[in-house]
């Protein structure tokens, strides 16, 4: 009502006055714009329309240093925003829009708000589209499928007739018609607000491909080639063949496949001069060989309250081991590993662990892959590996072979099977248990084998399909990722266990044109394991855990899972305080909202968060409409990154919300122990959210949390 009624005075002054702008003398220096108010046009996008001016305003987020942005006023900046308001209305189909009205007025020393009253009118709306009936009938067909923006009835807005018409270039143009030309004339009739819009289409000659010619060049001057001509032809003639209609798309689709090779830093797949005797137009491919053998070495780390790891990393790759670009990855991570973290020694000493586990750790992995295995499209894979490796709940060794082959059946895609052997040896399992109740250890022990040692021989096919549209795999800023996993153990594939696994997961990021610096980004996660056969509990190697620097970071690594309650004395001393560890559980849902956004330069970056998140004992629940909200959890936070090229040196910190129960215990109550944030301000409420573990987490590591 009251912007109403501020609207009236304003039309009010117009009238009695006449169009004109008023403002203050200017203190000492640029003012900046508190504010801009435009009234009068209740049909038009205002937020859109502000958007698109030379003078800005502050937004809502702006009100939290550091995100505040200067926004200085220029008097003629804003003169000449007026044209521009008036050129939003008309290009928004408002042709008798105007501005009745604008002030300038000084709000305190350093500050102004501008208002501007429009006159909206009438709507002018397309009368007629004249012209699709000289689309040639091919084409005609294809956009018979498709809604094209221009309708009569509709307002008419330049936006829809500029993308009427590219849409119907872009139709011709991949329909082999390369030379089609698309114009057009709009008719408005000031007095009744229509328009006509009238097409000129000129289709000229259709042109099918022609021969495709090939340039290599090696990856240094002087080097031999290594790639076959044979090889590169074969890619690009997989989805262009001469004699095929051409099609724009065909050559962006070859360009696509040449970069999936992994051997050329450079690939370029483009259209020759048209030759309109034969109604050809021949493919020139132009390919610039990568290094095929190459050496990395570098170091990682992750820190938070339950897991502390440094590590080495060494990585060799020949793409063209014995020739015909055969590729051999070797890759070997060596590192240190401390449970829990050091910085759980800031806990209080009731609430410190006792039970802790350090060592070595090695992750080594040979992988070979061999290309147009069956077809063009089809990369076999043979991984070999091998790992040690320190769990909270245990220490193992673990023996893997892994056979498949990966079909990538258009850009983005990928659809993975295979066939996977692993052998796990396990060792110091679940020290000072005395019971674990219904969810047992999920491992086989031996006649032999010492106390709180067995094994695991899990035999499965899996089939793994992702979708990448990412701009960037590192740090990405638009896009959508998508993947599924699915598992099926034993049966007729042997191994100690039958289970079918599931695990789907979905992640967007969308980075605004009128914030630049902000990217939204948002991930979905969601897994279940249901036991067959034989089966009447879960391997523990296969279960779901939660928490940590890349899952829901209101928890410390692995500890948003069901726990163990470790009996008294277990560590050795006899006077230590119970304590839990985590032994997974067959159900998981994970979600994260993150809003990230760039503070200074290129390379430092802010981020606030909310995680969500949940492990169960049994199978996820899809029957039960209030098993997520029964279970989950939840932990608000803020980051800072700092970009590199390997990705972002990311810490976060987060704080988990007092919403549900506390975690699962198998073998008895949680202990006693007050809930805090690293040691400090106890609340004294061990039955919040999450207990008994601390209400904070903290954690430093290198890549985006998703």
């Amino acid at each position: 009502m009251a912007r109403h009624v501020r609207g009236l005075l304003l039309l009010a002054l117009a009238a009695l006055g006449g169009w004109h702008a008023r403002a203050a003398a200017a203190p000492d220096g640029a003012p900046n714009v508190n504010g801009i108010q435009i009234d009068g046009a209740p049909h038009l996008d205002t937020g859109a329309l502000k958007r698109g001016l030379a003078t800005t305003e502050p937004q809502p987020w702006e009100a939290v240093w550091p995100l505040r942005q200067p926004h200085p006023f220029d008097l003629n900046d804003w003169r000449t925003d007026l044209d521009r308001i008036q050129g939003f209305c008309w290009a928004a189909g408002y042709y008798q829009c105007r501005v009745l009205f604008d002030e300038v007025t000084y709000d305190g020393d350093d500050g102004v708000r501008l208002t501007a009253l429009l006159q909206e009118g009438e709507p002018t709306t397309v009368s007629a589209v004249r012209g699709l009936e000289a689309l040639p009938p091919d084409v005609r067909e294809v956009m018979a499928l498709r809604d094209l923006p221009l309708r009569p009835g509709q307002v008419f807005r330049q936006a829809d007739w500029v993308k009427e018409k590219q849409q119907l270039q872009d139709a011709l143009y991949n329909q082999g018609y390369s030379q089609a030309r698309v114009e057009g004339r709009v008719e408005v009739r000031a007095g009744s607000h229509r328009a006509d819009a009238t097409l000129f289409i000129t289709p000229g000659r259709r042109f099918q491909f022609g021969q495709v010619h090939i340039t290599d060049e090696p990856a240094n001057k002087g080097d031999p080639l290594h790639v076959p001509s044979r090889r590169i032809a074969e890619q690009v003639q997989a989805v262009i063949h001469p004699g095929d209609w051409f099609s724009p798309g065909a050559l962006e689709e070859a360009r696509l496949r040449l970069f999936k090779m992994g051997v050329f830093t450079d690939a370029r797949v483009v259209p020759g001069e048209p030759d309109e005797t034969t109604g050809t137009i021949p493919v020139k491919v132009e390919v610039q060989e990568s290094l095929l053998h190459t050496q990395s070495v570098g170091l990682g780390f992750g820190v938070d309250l339950s897991h502390n790891e440094a590590h080495l990393s060494v990585e060799h790759a020949d793409r063209n081991f014995m020739g015909d670009l055969r590729s051999l990855y070797l890759r070997a991570k060596a590192g240190y590993a401390f449970i829990p973290g050091l910085l759980a020694t800031l806990a209080p000493a009731d609430a410190r662990p006792q039970t802790t586990r350090s060592g070595w750790t090695l992750d080594a992995e040979a992988k070979l892959e061999q290309p147009r295995f069956l077809s063009p499209e089809v990369t076999a894979q043979l991984g070999l590996g091998f790992k040690q490796d320190l769990q909270q709940a245990f220490e193992y060794s673990e023996g893997r072979v892994k056979l498949g082959a990966i079909w990538p059946p258009f850009p983005g895609l990928s659809i993975f099977p295979s066939y996977n052997l692993e052998l796990f040896r396990l060792s110091g399992l679940l020290a000072g248990a005395d019971s674990i109740g219904s969810q047992g250890p999920g491992c086989v022990p031996d006649a032999g084998d010492a106390p709180g040692a067995c094994d695991v021989l899990l035999s499965y096919a899996e089939l793994d399909v992702e979708y990448d549209g990412r701009d960037d795999r590192l740090q990405p800023r638009n896009g959508f990722f998508a993947a599924l996993s699915v598992q099926g153990a034993g049966g007729p594939l042997g191994g100690h266990f039958d289970y079918l696994r599931f695990q789907p997961e979905a992640r967007y990021y969308r980075t605004f044109d009128f914030l630049p610096r902000l990217t939204l980004a948002a991930k979905l996660k969601l897994g279940t394991l249901v036991k067959l056969g034989r089966t009447t509990e879960s391997p523990i190697v296969a279960r779901f855990y939660s928490g940590g620097a890349n899952s829901m970071r209101g928890f410390g690594a692995q500890r948003l899972s069901p726990m163990l309650l470790v009996s008294p004395g277990s560590a050795g001393t006899g006077q230590e305080p119970p304590e839990t560890i985590p032994i997974g559980g067959d159900g998981q849902l994970e979600a994260s909202i993150e809003a990230r956004y760039r503070v200074t330069g290129t390379s430092l970056f802010g981020a606030i968060f909310l995680d969500m998140g949940f492990v169960t004992l049994g199978p996820f629940d899809f029957t039960n409409p209030g098993y997520v909200t029964g279970n989950m959890m939840y932990a608000v936070g803020i980051g800072v990154r700092h970009r590199t090229p390997v990705g972002p040196i990311r810490l976060d910190l987060a704080r988990r919300l007092e919403i549900g129960g506390p975690l699962p215990i198998v073998s008895g109550p949680a202990p006693e122990r007050p809930d805090t944030c690293f040691g400090l301000l106890p609340t004294h409420n061990s039955s919040s959210a999450g207990a008994p573990e601390g209400l904070c987490a903290f954690h430093l590591s290198i890549g985006e949390a998703f």
